[in-house]
């Protein structure tokens, strides 16, 4: 099955499990500590690992179409990506 699969495909998929992972295993995490505080600093570590996913598993889904659009529309993307991003952490 995996062989069909091409290999962006494979390590998007891949990055996306390991950053659902990470949640879970934060929620965990809260559930031990049992300190509102601590689970405070601890879901602010999250906010970390979102962004950085979102950049990488982009990053590697472009590489793997960058032969079928143009150097624009990969800015565009790049741009709109970022957009995104400075609307999230602008409030």
């Amino acid at each position: 099955m995996f062989q069909f699969l091409e290999k962006a495909i494979i390590g998007m998929a891949l990055l996306r499990m390991l950053s659902g992972s990470i949640e879970i295993m934060a929620a965990l995490l809260f559930l031990k500590v049992n300190n509102v505080e601590k689970a405070l600093m601890i879901n602010s570590s999250l906010a970390l690992i979102g962004p950085i996913v979102l950049i990488v598993t982009t990053t590697i889904g472009l590489i793997g179409i960058a032969e079928k659009i143009s150097f624009v529309k990969m800015l565009w993307i790049f741009c709109g990506v970022g957009l995104i991003l400075y609307g999230v952490k602008s409030s």
